[in-house]
């Protein structure tokens, strides 16, 4: 996902007007993911798990090696795992994996939660009902999967929901911000989709907010995605705890 998924502007009444474009609407595989967010999301979860220690070398050469691919999208890879704190990028000397504080951890998560609660909110009072129709039916494909038990999947169909909440917010620039953030702390929010029975608590937690928004209720959709977001750090707390 990346920021060419938010916002242009459309005509109303004559006149132009700025909005969030709709980002949670499928679209081909290859202009969803490139091969540099591939790499990011499989290295990501290898440091998240353990696979890739702490301290260990992340040469450019080798993983370009090990994934048929060349030097560009590994180095771009390695730039997003760097903002997220996952690969410390040192000058002249390469890159290692790191890990965030969990100073920095706990601050990643507070903003995001802000962030997504402040789009709810908005969401509750401005989505048009087109949108609210797409968040309902992203919400139910997401109860069909929290019973499949197939955590990509669910994490895929997941993104799909949010960027429809910050687009629902339709202020182009708090949704940018909301997902430039989401990028930065989407390698353990990925992760915790992987603890026993999250996928069922991670719907009935959209089901609070999905609600609040449909009975435009800004304070309430605000405290449910904050809720949720609150949980989604203490269930990647539970999952680290367990590698």
């Amino acid at each position: 996902m990346s920021l060419d998924d938010l916002p242009t502007k459309t005509e109303h009444a004559g006149v132009s007007a700025p909005v969030v474009r709709r980002v949670d609407r499928p679209v081909p595989q290859q202009a969803r993911i490139t091969r540099a967010e591939e790499l990011r999301l499989q290295l990501a979860d290898e440091i998240v798990r353990g696979a890739l220690a702490p301290g260990a070398p992340l040469d450019e050469t080798d993983i370009a090696r090990r994934f048929s691919v060349s030097r560009t999208p590994v180095r771009e890879a390695l730039r997003q795992l760097a903002a997220s704190g996952l690969v410390d990028a040192r000058a002249h000397r390469g890159a290692v994996v790191a890990r965030p504080t969990l100073d920095r951890l706990n601050g990643m998560f507070e903003a995001m939660a802000e962030l997504e609660a402040l789009c709810a909110g908005l969401a509750a009072e401005r989505m048009p009902a087109v949108e609210r129709a797409r968040l309902e039916a992203i919400h139910e494909e997401l109860r069909f999967l929290s019973h499949a038990g197939n955590p990509e999947r669910f994490h895929e169909v997941n993104e799909r929901f949010h960027n429809a909440i910050y687009a629902g917010s339709q202020n182009d620039y708090i949704a940018e911000m909301t997902l430039a953030t989401r990028v930065r702390v989407q390698p353990f929010r990925r992760a915790q989709f992987r603890n026993l029975g999250r996928l069922a608590k991670s719907h009935a937690e959209h089901d609070r907010v999905v609600i609040a928004i449909l009975r435009g209720d800004r304070n309430g959709a605000a405290a449910a995605m904050r809720a949720h977001i609150e949980l989604v750090r203490g269930e990647y707390e539970v999952y680290s705890v367990s590698l």
